[in-house]
């Protein structure tokens, strides 16, 4: 059973919030997560430009000053998009990276992007799973001593709900391998509601769709599987078959977190925050109402054992009723979380210490 740190979101003068969670990273990086002169990778999303979801930069210079009291040498990073926005090359992701508050100045850590210019900087895992045969990380994530990962737990499109675990899949992942994971997802056009706005041409990386006799028709063999068009389209009528397609996703994705973290056994710290918990991932230029009420801060050394707590949490704090699922009514979240566990990846059973 792993252990799983709890922190409350009460607070007191002489002790805030950002002090509480030093004190969790004090009890969480025992050991040997982090070594004098690792180099630590400090996994995030730096949000896109226009989405303020993100983890705000003081949580993050509280995790970049324990590395440092423990001799590391942290560095902030993610891959670039597979979408094209704001983070899809590295000298666009560096500059949204500092917009929304992650420079060297207010982080104490520089940004390096994990997986080069053009997020064809690579290196492939070898590893066992039902989907994947070797997963394709960016190589400065790879090469990093140890990594801590700081994840804004939310809802998901593609996964019901976001967390560690597709941190990890996903977001360690270079442009090859996003595309892997995404391949399942071609939507549709439902042609009753289409009303020929072209927002989805519009919006498309892949150049896989056009208005076709008054009608947007989306090219299968050019779509990306990005589902950028599926929120996008006003009408709604933009359309996946998602039993099938979330559940692919979601099994690639617990098999990239596999070889996320292959090599650095017991040189990793997950860390979810269960704030302002949006509908969707961070990778849009919006963030919607939030769905949950704010809940705190989860950390362990076992990635499903936290996205496992973080959920359990946000449902008991709702009374039982899941947001996610209300939300994303065609997708089981939980198949992210058996099968991580099936293939290795961590524990679904966990025991919670509160920090309060």
């Amino acid at each position: 059973m792993s252990t799983v740190y709890y922190v409350t979101l009460d607070a007191k003068p002489e002790r805030n919030l950002l002090r509480k969670f030093e004190v969790s990273l004090e009890i969480a990086c025992e050991g040997e997560i982090v070594s004098r002169k690792d180099l630590v990778a400090v996994k995030l999303h730096f949000g896109e430009r226009g989405n303020l979801a993100f983890v705000r930069h003081q949580f993050v210079r509280t995790v970049v000053d324990i590395i440092k009291k423990k001799g590391g040498k942290p560095f902030l990073t993610d891959t670039n998009t597979l979408y094209v926005g704001s983070r899809s090359c590295a000298p666009d992701h560096i500059l949204t990276a500092l917009y929304n508050g992650f420079g060297v100045e207010q982080t104490g850590a520089p940004v390096v992007i994990a997986d080069g210019l053009r997020g064809e900087s690579k290196v492939r895992i070898p590893i066992e799973g039902e989907t994947t045969k070797e997963a394709v990380i960016g190589s400065e994530i790879y090469a990093a001593d140890a990594m801590i990962t700081i994840t804004h737990f939310k809802g998901h499109e593609l996964s019901g709900f976001g967390g560690t675990i597709k941190n990890l899949g996903m977001g360690c992942a270079a442009r090859e391998g996003k595309l892997f994971q995404h391949s399942t997802v071609s939507p549709f056009v439902d042609p009753e509601g289409c009303i020929a706005c072209g927002k989805c041409v519009a919006v498309c990386p892949g150049g896989a769709i056009a208005i076709v006799d008054g009608k947007a028709h989306i090219s299968s063999e050019a779509c990306i599987g990005c589902a950028d068009c599926i929120v996008i389209c006003p009408e709604g009528t933009i359309k996946v078959n998602w039993n099938e397609a979330s559940e692919s996703v979601m099994k690639k994705m617990a098999e990239y977190a596999l070889g996320a973290v292959k090599g650095k056994e017991g040189k990793v710290l997950f860390i979810n925050f269960i704030t302002q918990v949006s509908p969707y991932c961070d990778c849009y230029g919006f963030n919607d109402v939030p769905i949950a009420p704010d809940v705190g801060i989860c950390l362990s050394t076992d990635p499903v054992a936290v996205d496992q707590a973080s959920v359990d949490l946000v449902l008991e704090k709702m009374g039982g009723e899941d947001p996610f699922r209300k939300t994303h009514p065609h997708i089981d979240w939980e198949i992210q979380l058996a099968h991580a566990e099936k293939i290795g990846l961590g524990s679904r059973s966990y025991e919670l210490k509160k920090i309060e």
